[in-house]
């Protein structure tokens, strides 16, 4: 026994000392001296270094030149090797909601955000209390979310998704499958203009629980008190920017929150969002949409179960890499409190509002949406708009098609009112994409505008 004990001893001594010369070989010199990871943090800074003429990126997962150098991914309206070139006779693209605004934000933050992954992190199906969310990413969440004071979280569930894609559909499930006493599906209804994703996502299932009725003024004035209602409320709307409250009330509705938008770059915060489910996404938060990460914020147990359940069973939860890169942002967010970013991101926008919002005061075939200053309790003043769309309408009686008409004159496109359930004489023209792409959306606005008060030329016939 003695013996065993000294072996145990010697053994242990043993590693101790191993240990100890592997920290004095990386800490030399009063620093820390990178191994394994040195290479990865070497090959990010080589691509992030690419500058693509400042028209585009360069990626570690893009395309290589001759097996040795990252290619350019342009902007648009640029080309050639390094995206030097503008391509004049390109369209100004209006249309996505990608967050690019950001992206300088995150460039002035790049070691802090930069996150180096070991080939071997996080390779099981859970975490070590056998759970698919991380503790930790949900502590940031509460904290953020008490910070901004835009959601109260307390003493409610937190569910993770596939950004908020994933998470409004397992809220639809949700909620229509706590219906099955009743004989007839539920309906599911939105204000017009709507995010047509909603429509898109009822349509592919086509579940026996629910079907969607389109807009829910319609059917509210055709509904009896036993038509069970799910209604889709965006606030901040996507598109016109306006915070909206649900139409139906009573036992027999209930009503999904989408507040992927509700944060202070986007919105002025009046007060702290209090409804029973609440949906928010990092890709408007941070700008990472390719990070494919979101959270819903549930009052209800039993509909948080059923929700965790289908997130579950679609996609055995939310990619671990995916929760790491959340977490690493947010820490960046949290350390200025969301001063930082939020004051970046609504200067940004604001400034984008307000130039296209003097172009089109010049002219009388255009309008937008109207939407007033607002006290914001995180800012703790009266803000100006910064919304993450324009809402174009084309005034004149033969523009009916405002799309064409944008498209014809002006070589914009953006999104068609009746995507939205509105009127084709409405453009959704995003103001969340790159510097270049508002650029170039500013420029052939500004020059439909000019062209509209041009004075008409008098044409004389020669005798």
């Amino acid at each position: 026994m003695a013996k065993l004990q000294s072996s145990y001893f010697v053994c242990f001594a043993f590693s101790i000392v191993v240990n100890l010369l592997l920290v004095l070989k990386l800490y030399v010199g009063g620093e820390w001296e990178l191994s394994w990871s040195r290479g990865a943090a070497e090959e990010a800074e080589h691509v992030a270094a690419v500058s693509c003429s400042g028209h585009g990126r360069a990626y570690l997962d893009g395309l290589i030149l001759d097996g040795k150098e990252p290619l350019c991914e342009c902007n648009s309206c640029y080309g050639a090797p390094d995206c030097s070139q503008f391509l004049t006779a390109c369209a100004a693209n209006a249309d996505s909601g990608d967050p690019l605004f950001l992206e300088p934000f995150w460039m002035q933050h790049a070691a802090k955000s930069a996150v180096v992954v070991a080939g071997w992190h996080r390779m099981s199906y859970t975490f070590a209390d056998q759970s698919r969310i991380s503790a930790e990413l949900e502590r940031h969440i509460r904290k953020l979310h008490a910070i901004v004071g835009n959601a109260v979280t307390q003493g409610r569930y937190i569910v993770f998704g596939a950004g908020s894609t994933q998470l409004l559909n397992a809220a639809l499930h949700a909620l229509s499958s706590n219906n099955l006493s009743s004989s007839s599906p539920a309906s599911v209804v939105v204000s017009v203009p709507y995010y047509r994703l909603y429509q898109e996502q009822a349509e592919f299932v086509r579940s026996v629980d629910y079907k969607f009725e389109g807009d829910a003024a319609v059917l509210q004035n055709i509904s009896d008190a036993n038509t069970n209602v799910i209604e889709f409320v965006t606030s901040p709307n996507n598109p016109d920017g306006k915070l909206k409250k649900a139409i139906f009330q009573g036992s027999n509705a209930k009503a999904i929150y989408d507040r992927v938008y509700y944060w202070p770059h986007f919105t002025a915060i009046p007060a702290p969002a209090d409804d029973d489910i609440m949906i928010f996404s990092i890709s408007k938060l941070t700008g990472h949409a390719g990070s494919r990460f979101g959270w819903a914020v549930v009052k209800d147990e039993s509909v948080y179960k059923r929700m965790s359940e289908s997130i579950q069973i679609s996609s055995l939860g939310v990619s671990r890499d995916a929760q790491l890169r959340a977490l690493k942002l947010l820490n960046v967010v949290l350390e200025t409190g969301g001063k930082e970013i939020f004051e970046f991101g609504y200067n940004k926008v604001k400034s984008r509002w307000e130039k296209l919002s003097n172009t089109l005061a010049l002219s009388n075939r255009f309008s937008l949406q109207k939407i007033a200053p607002q006290y914001c309790t995180y800012f703790k003043k009266t803000r100006k708009p910064s919304p993450g769309y324009v809402w174009l309408k084309c005034e004149r009686e033969e523009d009916k098609d405002c799309y064409a008409v944008l498209q014809n004159e002006a070589n914009i496109y953006g999104r068609r009112g009746s995507l939205f359930g509105a009127e084709d004489r409405h453009v959704r023209l995003t103001l969340l994409r790159s510097q270049d792409d508002f650029d170039i959306l500013l420029h052939r606005l500004n020059q439909l505008v000019l062209k509209e008060n041009e004075p008409q030329k008098l044409f004389v016939n020669e005798i």
